[in-house]
């Protein structure tokens, strides 16, 4: 039996040998040359997310006269590089770096510079040295601009619309944090491929579904379905996902789109005047969001109008001034006599947005409601 354990060594021995220097065995490949070099393992394990914050403009980056003035103050005066200096924190989160899209307050923003911005966002994305894109942008029109890119960047990288309430130098900005929670989102593996997002006060919303309810507050971003999630101390939290389509599941691709056709909203309200939407029409509106009152309903008195004007080639959305519900197909009015279409649980400026988009592609209405119902 000793003799057997001898010569049973003596054949092992070698073999341990050459694994322990890395040889082959048998004619096996190496085993450690197999292996990535230690250095390229431990690069692999440190290289922090890279995150490009798009400036545009907006309060966030808006200065006051004075530290009190949180409402008073003009827009669009500070640049991305300082908007990122004053958040050193970032540099713990990802590799940052900024651009400068644009410098306006977000009233001003066109048609022509959401396509602008859009394409951006694309052509980043599409690069491998770019994990995730911030979008700094005013909050008047912030949501349009997250539905926009929701509906037409085709990516799943995350993607993350902020803005702030407050002026960088007022008492208690909420800009800056704002700004690393969006960063801290963008950075986020759990964020891939839930559609363009919005961190606001701590909240993750949906760019689908959040809107804004307060003009003066920092809480004044809500959804009607509630946040996806949120951000503490640095770490994000979801606890649920859109069931809408978006990104690489989005039929509409940025990239086919040069222009946005014109879309009107006319706002319902107690005696209406026709003389509104035919002015939408005069000046060349390929489609009217009614912003109705309830259910999205029509004045009697105005029926014959919008049935006029559909005739002639314009589309009718029947949209809600009602900050939450659902507008409802054939309720209110007969929609399938009269060829309209109804804006589902969209408010009447997502309502535009996803019509300008869909007029890209068609001006069948059963198509148009389809969207509606998936979008």
């Amino acid at each position: 039996m000793q003799a057997l354990l001898r010569v049973r060594r003596a054949v092992l021995a070698p073999i341990l040998a050459m694994l322990a220097l890395g040889g082959p065995v048998f004619g096996s490949p190496v085993l450690a040359r197999e292996m990535p070099e230690a250095g390229a393992v431990e690069a692999q394990v440190q290289r922090k997310p890279r995150v490009v914050i798009l400036a545009t403009g907006g309060t966030i980056a808006g200065a006051g006269a004075d530290a009190a003035n949180s409402a008073t103050y003009q827009a669009a005066k500070v640049p991305v590089d300082k908007l990122i200096a004053a958040v050193p924190a970032l540099g713990n989160v990802a590799e940052v770096r900024g651009e400068q899209v644009f410098q306006i307050a977000s009233e001003s923003l066109t048609d022509a510079d959401l396509v602008t911005l859009g394409k951006r966002v694309s052509v980043l994305l599409k690069r491998d040295d770019v994990d995730g894109v911030v979008v700094t942008h005013g909050t008047d029109t912030l949501e349009e601009t997250a539905f926009f890119l929701d509906l037409t960047v085709r990516s799943d990288k995350p993607i993350v619309v902020v803005g702030s309430m407050r002026p960088a130098t007022a008492l208690s900005a909420d800009g800056p944090l704002n700004l690393l929670d969006a960063v801290t989102v963008a950075a986020s593996r759990e964020a891939a491929g839930k559609g363009v997002l919005v961190t606001m006060n701590d909240q993750i919303h949906a760019g689908r579904d959040v809107t804004k309810r307060v003009n003066v507050v920092p809480s004044a971003f809500a959804s009607q379905w509630g946040p996806l999630g949120m951000v503490v101390e640095g770490k994000t939290y979801f606890f649920r996902s859109s069931v809408k389509r978006h990104g690489t599941t989005s039929e509409f691709d940025i990239e086919a789109i040069d222009a946005l056709p014109l879309v009107a909203i006319v706002y319902g309200s107690g005696t209406m005047y026709p003389g509104a939407y035919r002015a939408a029409v005069e000046a060349g509106a390929g489609a009217i969001v009614h912003a109705g009152t309830g259910n999205g309903s029509v004045a009697g008195y105005l029926v014959d109008t919008l049935k006029d004007i559909r005739a002639k080639g314009t589309l009718i959305v029947r949209a809600s001034r009602v900050g939450d519900g659902i507008v409802l197909r054939n309720a209110e009015q007969p929609d399938d006599t009269y060829d309209w279409v109804v804006a589902h649980d969209l408010n009447p400026q997502k309502a535009k947005i996803l019509t300008a988009v869909a007029l890209t592609k068609t001006r069948d209405t059963r198509e148009l409601q389809r969207l509606f119902w998936e979008y």
